[in-house]
């Protein structure tokens, strides 16, 4: 999408807003002993009470409200009996909609304390995020965001997913552009506009590039790998990036 109007800008901040919200609400009220469901059934009450509409359900009815990952899982978690432990990494993704206008944001962290590891591969995603960010500018060439994230997790010892990438969001929840990797691609190599909406979600791994899908039909796991994303969905501007899910 390519947000041009004052209803375009004020549709995106508003979604972006309510799935902030529910995203932080979910956060904090991830401890030990709480099960992945309830955790889902507190961001049902959320897009309720917002009058909006869980994108993963509504879209492509996800067996969720929202995708919870644990550990080994590294998107499309569904959310279940599953009880959440102490030194867990968790990923949480809430994507939804309102009056026609998407967000999508996520965030990996770990319950209390946690192995070192985890910890750092959280920080490298907020530090590769932001290096990303500095590239996302009108004018500029797509595949500079990927070679800053990639650059930035290599620095730290760390090394990117491959086959999960970011996405252009706006009217749907997911559309053009269809890949923003977290590497140097340039085989599709576009050059961003003024008003393009995308959601950036650089994916950290400790070992492995790629992920595969379990049997469940959803979700991303890796072999023997942690990773942790941060994902925000932003507007390009000539003044800079516009962080709708801060």
């Amino acid at each position: 999408m390519i947000a041009k109007t004052e209803e375009d800008f004020n549709g995106l901040k508003e979604i972006g807003k309510i799935v902030a919200e529910i995203r932080d609400e979910m956060v904090q009220k991830t401890i030990p002993g709480i099960t992945t469901k309830e955790l889902d059934d507190i961001a049902a009450r959320l897009f309720e009470k917002a009058g909006a509409v869980s994108a993963p359900k509504g879209e492509y009815d996800f067996p969720g409200y929202t995708c919870i990952s644990v550990n080994d899982e590294v998107a499309h978690g569904i959310p279940g009996k599953r009880v959440i432990e102490a030194g867990d990494l968790v990923n949480i993704d809430v994507s939804g909609s309102k009056n026609g206008y998407f967000a999508d944001t996520g965030i990996s962290f770990v319950v209390g304390e946690g192995d070192e590891v985890l910890t750092k591969i959280c920080d490298v995603a907020k530090k590769a995020f932001e290096a990303g960010l500095e590239k996302a500018k009108p004018g500029s060439k797509k595949s500079r965001i990927g070679k800053a994230v990639f650059q930035t997790a290599k620095q730290h010892g760390f090394t990117v997913i491959k086959n999960l990438t970011g996405h252009g969001i706006g009217r749907t929840i997911h559309e053009a552009p269809d890949h923003i990797y977290n590497y140097n691609d340039t085989w599709d190599d576009e050059i961003l506009k003024e008003g393009m909406v995308i959601a950036f979600e650089p994916f950290i791994s400790n070992l492995e590039e790629e992920v595969f899908q379990k049997d469940d039909g959803w979700t991303y796991a890796t072999e023997k790998s942690y990773v942790a994303q941060l994902e925000h969905t932003i507007i390009l501007t000539k003044n800079g990036p516009i962080i709708l899910t801060l």
